[in-house]
């Protein structure tokens, strides 16, 4: 599935020649993939909001009955055709898609960050890949972020074949190298070693230098830590602030229920659902902040087509149950 996705997002960028346009391509034709089983959640949550009063009825007669209470419930469900599993079902498929992406665009991420090592160690400048005021789609969207990679992104690159495809690309120009290495220095065993010389010997590289020292004067050294802001910062640390922004407007589109003050269930529900609420926007924040560029673009794009569908559903269903209900009105008589 990762290849599968990783040759999609490769293919897509082949043809726009801008990874972060090509992710924002990608995420739409997966929103639209996803749409027919966004609206038919979205409708089964509408009917089940409807009958709400009927539920409650129901849950307050057979309190003490649970066996007979599902009964009532599936039969509720079905005059009324409702099919509550279709609501889960957008994220059901939306997950192992999030985990997928997110694979395949590390892989390509890994992959482009090696062979900018690589070039850096031949003292050629390396390719950046841009993305509006992102210098480096490989990297954070931060002050706090060099547009090169450092040394805990390249040790996060554990696969040692993606490291050993781009040195056998390099051909005789192994040699023109400032370290000496061999294949060897790529298998599993001493890949981890392999990264701290490579490393130790980039920080020596003028071009590797000029890119990622910190500022004079713009050292904080707070608390917890030292926050440097670098030369050639990545970004503006907009795209995760965008990523919790949205992430809570998404949330907040979501129908609200008011439970009953007598069902407790119902209330440790809702709840659960207000946490979610906060919890979701953080929790974009803090992974669109340490994760590359590429992966906020797709999580924002993600939420901001997924709210344009949203919204346009729920114009949809406004007026297919305003008819409904006029020509109701009109069939009465009076």
């Amino acid at each position: 599935m990762n290849e599968f996705l990783k040759s999609i997002l490769v293919g897509i960028n082949s043809v726009i020649g801008n990874y972060g346009w090509s992710v924002v391509v990608f995420t739409l034709l997966i929103r639209l993939i996803l749409f027919p089983f966004d609206y038919k959640s979205r409708a089964s949550m509408r009917k089940t909001q409807l009958i709400q009063p009927e539920i409650a009825r129901l849950q307050k007669k057979y309190a003490n009955d649970k066996e007979k209470l599902n009964r009532k419930m599936s039969e509720l469900y079905k005059k009324e055709h409702i099919n509550p599993i279709s609501s889960c079902l957008p994220m059901l498929l939306t997950l192992p898609i999030l985990y997928a992406m997110f694979a395949a665009m590390r892989l390509v991420a890994n992959e482009q960050m090696v062979a900018q090592v690589f070039d850096m160690l031949q003292g050629k400048e390396p390719v950046l890949e841009g993305w509006l005021w992102i210098k480096n789609v490989w990297m954070p969207d931060s002050p706090f972020s060099a547009c090169l990679p450092d040394y805990n992104s390249l040790r996060a690159i554990t696969d040692s074949n993606i490291w050993l495809t781009a040195f056998s690309s390099l051909g005789d120009s192994v040699n023109s190298l400032p370290i000496a290495l061999t294949a060897d220095n790529f298998t599993s065993v001493n890949l981890q070693a392999t990264i701290q010389t490579i490393y130790n010997t980039l920080e020596t590289m003028p071009n590797y230098v000029a890119a990622t020292s910190a500022l004079p004067g713009w050292t904080f050294n707070l608390w917890i830590t030292t926050v440097n802001i670098m030369k050639e910062y990545n970004g503006f640390y907009i795209l995760p602030v965008l990523s919790a922004v949205t992430q809570f407007l998404m949330t907040k589109m979501q129908p609200a229920q008011q439970p009953a003050a007598d069902d407790v269930a119902a209330q440790q529900t809702a709840a659960t659902s207000n946490f979610m609420k906060w919890f979701f926007p953080l929790f974009s924040l803090w992974i669109c902040s340490g994760y590359s560029a590429m992966f906020a673009i797709y999580w924002v794009a993600s939420n901001l087509i997924a709210a344009a569908q949203t919204l346009g559903i729920n114009w949809y269903l406004d007026r297919k149950e305003k008819k409904t209900t006029a020509v109701a009105g009109e069939g009465s008589v009076k």
